[in-house]
């Protein structure tokens, strides 16, 4: 792992593999520990970085910086011995695994010793001193999430969170209830009883279905039917399986926006399937990155204690 001089050494303690891309490990181990650590291994030994074949995924790390390039001298805020996030997918992150430590199936999360190389360009924060570091992980994984729904959401507009029960998902739905207002509203879905019932008693959600955004109709049905017809002005999608395109399309009004957020959206079929039931809408690919939008994330964590207590509850 030796670094160019203007790229950064980190040793990572633990990596945050992305929803799709755990989802997919998961199930093809079968649930399995010594499995899944065999997969992601494998991973890294092939491509040289957490790179999933199948959902073409990373993630992200955090770790402490063992050595800086001398050409970042002066241009960079870190020193060695800084803790950090990486704010860039592992999928483009040169990485060695030498031990897998303890495997965390419910957080997607994996800890580890080794090491990784942040690129010149590459994205980082500094992990804050009031925020645990697993907690920070899970969240700045998917910062970009609410920052750009804080975007897409204006006042009075319906807004359809998918996967409104997971960890973007939740962050969403928050930001959602935030910018529509009062006159707005936002509706969380969930194929899962327990994330239907954790959104109601969070109370963000004006409406929550259980709903398999597989079923595009199913879907489409039940969006119409809390909203006189009228379906969403914008539809956010966390979900961290695929077939989930045409639901999000058919519950989108003409000339809405749908944010693709999920790391599993085929934007082939999300394309052609828009084109096929003649649905003139925005389709927006899921960045992960938006201007400021670590801050942002945790400064949710900050203002909601509620949002806050949910997430140590789950990640810490």
């Amino acid at each position: 792992m030796s670094i160019f001089d203007n790229e950064i050494l980190i040793d990572v303690l633990a990596l945050n593999i992305d929803a799709a891309s755990f989802t997919q490990i998961k199930q093809e181990a079968a649930g399995d520990l010594d499995r899944v650590a065999k997969i992601v291994q494998g991973i890294v030994e092939t491509r040289g970085k957490h790179h999933n074949p199948v959902t073409g995924s990373g993630g992200m790390l955090i770790g402490t910086v063992a050595q800086i390039g001398p050409a970042l001298s002066g241009r960079t805020d870190l020193k060695v011995g800084d803790k950090i996030a990486t704010l860039v997918s592992l999928s483009l992150t040169p990485l060695r695994i030498d031990q897998i430590v303890k495997i965390h199936l419910d957080k997607d999360q994996i800890d580890i010793q080794g090491q990784a190389v942040l690129f010149e360009t590459g994205l980082y924060a500094k992990l804050p001193a009031d925020i645990d570091e697993k907690l920070a992980l899970a969240i700045l994984d998917v910062a970009g999430a609410p920052a750009q729904t804080a975007r897409l959401v204006q006042p009075g507009q319906t807004v359809v969170v998918i996967g409104g029960g997971g960890k973007s998902g939740t962050l969403c739905v928050y930001e959602a209830k935030k910018r529509a207002g009062p006159s707005g509203c936002v509706i969380g879905v969930s194929p899962f009883e327990k994330d239907c019932a954790r959104m109601r008693q969070l109370g963000w959600a004006d409406h929550t279905l259980q709903v398999d955004a597989r079923d595009a109709l199913g879907l489409m049905e039940a969006v119409a039917g809390v909203t006189q017809g009228r379906l969403a002005d914008v539809v956010i999608n966390c979900v961290n399986i695929p077939n989930t395109e045409m639901g999000s399309i058919l519950a989108t009004r003409q000339h809405g926006t749908i944010y693709f957020f999920s790391m599993a959206t085929s934007f082939t079929a999300a394309a052609l399937g828009a084109e096929g039931v003649g649905k003139d809408v925005q389709m927006i690919v899921g960045n992960g990155y938006a201007t400021g939008h670590a801050d942002h994330a945790l400064g949710l964590l900050r203002e909601s204690p509620a949002l806050r207590a949910l997430f140590e509850e789950l990640y810490v």
